[in-house]
């Protein structure tokens, strides 16, 4: 179903805003529409209204501004599974679209398009000018459900023709509606725990690893002031991939992140390889020390390379964009030009002051 197309006077949508200021083809009266904030996190907004005695009036409205499809439910016990959902998106201007869908599962095959337990009519999905989009629907029913769901997709994926398939959602709720007043509860959105998530797993298992391998290869004759900023740089890094880790095992655990989470736990299990490296480190002068530094060193770069696979697979499996996927990438290429820059000059010095002292120049490992 194409949408329609109109002129909006207001660029912002809020329970405050009068629809009487939009120009809509809105097919029945919104002078009696209550009106609740559903998701202040996505500034989704709900207007509901008892139209006759077995006809409900709805208008959604969502911004458009993260070019992604939003959608709303209808669920007989407050669950994804088994609700009707209306699903509205704009890719760009004079493209659009809506779709009915029944969620009977959680796989592909189980999100069946064009169909819905809820008798709906009236149905159009109006896009603002670049802004705002509006699905505006009536049910024919006596009392629509009260337990409602929301969704949002990720950035730059859509429903797309002629199969219509509907990617995962990144991030949904659900609420319980008061249709005599305004007003909703229940609001579960796991978006902040899935953002924690990631930020806390890529600052300390990629970034601050990185850094605290770049000092404890290339500054060694700053010591011993290497080492316990070489080390405190580990541990910040060590303890927010932990937290990071547990702020994941906190998402809803039927995720379809199998491969995602078993690197995960390869992960921690080399970080506390790790930490036993350095409560069985031996002295300098130890015969054992040069296993030590093969083990320690290569178990480090082994945790490194897992961690910015797995961070980039997360990035994929949580549909955040292409922005998150630039900021990552190019802050490992920095990393990555730090690194090289650094090697080259050491194995300069190295060569130069072997030339004049071939004795006593060591190379790290």
């Amino acid at each position: 179903m194409l949408y329609s197309s109109s002129t909006f006077v207001t660029s912002q949508d809020s329970c405050s805003s009068k629809l009487q200021q939009l120009q809509l083809p809105i097919p029945f009266d919104t002078s009696s529409l209550l009106c609740s904030s559903v998701w202040p996190a996505h500034s989704f907004i709900l207007r509901y209204a008892k139209a006759s005695s077995d006809v409900w009036s709805f208008i959604f409205s969502f911004p458009l501004d993260p070019k992604a499809y939003a959608a709303i439910g209808f669920s007989k016990d407050g669950s994804m599974v088994g609700s009707s959902a209306i699903v509205g998106w704009m890719p760009s201007p004079g493209a659009g679209g809506m779709k009915y869908y029944y969620l009977g599962g959680k796989s592909k095959d189980e999100v069946i398009k064009d169909r819905s337990d809820l008798y709906i009519m009236n149905a159009s999905f109006v896009p603002a000018t670049g802004s705002l989009g509006y699905l505006i629907f009536q049910l024919k029913t006596t009392q629509p459900s009260s337990n409602l769901i929301f969704a949002i997709g990720p950035n730059g994926q859509f429903p797309d023709y002629p199969s219509y398939d509907l990617p995962k959602h990144i991030d949904e709720t659900s609420v319980t509606i008061d249709y005599s007043k305004g007003g909703s509860t229940k609001n579960n959105s796991k978006l902040n725990l899935r953002r924690s998530h990631g930020v806390l797993n890529i600052m300390g298992w990629s970034i601050l690893m990185i850094i605290g391998s770049i000092i404890a290869r290339y500054f060694k004759e700053r010591d011993p002031m290497w080492f316990y900023l070489h080390a405190s740089i580990q541990a910040f890094g060590f303890l927010a991939g932990i937290l990071g880790v547990l702020c994941g095992l906190l998402l809803d655990r039927n995720l379809e992140v199998t491969h995602h989470k078993n690197v995960a736990f390869l992960i921690i299990i080399l970080g506390f390889l790790q930490v036993l490296a350095i409560i069985l480190r031996p002295g300098k002068e130890s015969k054992i020390r040069k296993y030590w530094n093969w083990y320690h060193h290569n178990v480090g770069r082994i945790l490194i390379i897992f961690a910015i696979l797995n961070t980039f697979y997360g990035l994929h499996l949580g549909g955040e964009g292409s922005k998150w996927f630039l900021a990552y990438g190019v802050t490992i290429a920095i990393l990555v030009i730090v690194f090289v820059f650094l090697e080259i000059r050491m194995r300069i010095i190295a060569r130069r002051d072997s030339k004049s002292y071939p004795q006593s120049v060591e190379m790290p490992y």
